[in-house]
Parts: C-alpha cells; structure tokens; sequence
C-alpha cells in the first residue's frame, strides 16, 4: 500500500440554481457520474453529504458556488477518471452549467494513506494555489509534484513543508 493518496478539490460557479431547468442535464447525470467514481480503478474516498453528493455544501460566501473533493491512489488513475471515462463527455457540458472562472478552480495535493481532506484543508490549498501557483504543497495536473518520500532526484520541499503566506 502507498503511504500518500492524491487528494483533490474542484469548485465550480453554477450558471443559474441547482433546482433550476438549465441545470437538469447536471442533476441528470450527478449520481451516475458520483457512482463511476466510486467504483473506478484508484478511488479512494469522496466527499459527500447525506445526500450523496456535495450539492448541499455551500462553504464559499456566494451561494452558486459548488466544490468537489476526493481522494485517489495515484495522479494517473485520477486524470484516467476525468479525461478517460464518461466523466470527459459530462465534461464537454460543463460551459452550459458552469461560469468560466478567472483563477484556479482545481487543486491537487498529497495526503497520508488513510487521511480524509476536510472541506477547510481543501480550500486552503487552492487558496495557496492561488497565491503562490503550483508547488508540492498545492499543484495542478499540469504541474505535478511527487508524493513525499519518492526520489525524482529533485530537491522540491514536502507537501507538509508550506511555505510562509
């Protein structure tokens, strides 16, 4: 077993009310795109309320705003999730639901096997994202970082080694 699980977390502003006609395609297809997840291969753990989903979390001052955080075994068979599966077909969609934001909108990171993200540690390593762009720390499918413990031959500081903010 891995000693570090890839976490991560993505928000999205919603185009108009979740109980609103425009959002049906999304509600349509959230338990079956939640159940893929749940059963694809390196999934580990994702957030969700009693609801099964994480709909009902509002944890941003604007009340359109809607996050998604999990956990899986590796980068890889996360980004085969998003962009291999019928994950990447409910994405094609998502300019119909979904505002086009101006910052970071996802954030990945390392966490210890076993370790579940709370809602605030999620959003603090996007807002270090923001601040500071892709470090080990708080980093982007584009600019990934090792797991702690793995040699790369690189000096890079651990995820836990935050730098000051």
């Amino acid at each position: 077993m891995a000693d570090y699980h890839l976490a991560q977390l993505n928000i999205g502003r919603i185009v108009a009310p979740l109980d609103s006609p425009q959002l049906d395609g999304f509600v349509a297809r959230l338990e079956e795109i939640n159940a893929l997840a749940d059963g694809a291969p390196g999934f580990v753990w994702r957030f969700q309320t009693e609801d099964g989903n994480a709909t009902a979390l509002r944890p941003f001052d604007d009340e359109r705003m809607l996050v998604n955080f999990s956990v899986w075994e590796s980068a890889e068979a996360l980004h085969t999730f998003v962009y291999r599966t019928q994950h990447a077909e409910v994405m094609r969609y998502r300019r119909e639901w979904f505002e086009r934001l101006d910052q970071p909108f996802t954030v990945l990171w390392w966490v210890p096997a076993g370790h579940r993200p709370t809602v605030q540690e999620a959003i603090e390593r996007l807002e270090h994202l923001r601040r500071h762009g892709p470090t080990s720390y708080a980093f982007t499918f584009q600019q990934r970082f090792p797991a702690p413990g793995v040699d790369t031959g690189s000096t890079a500081p651990l995820p836990d080694e935050c730098p000051a903010t």
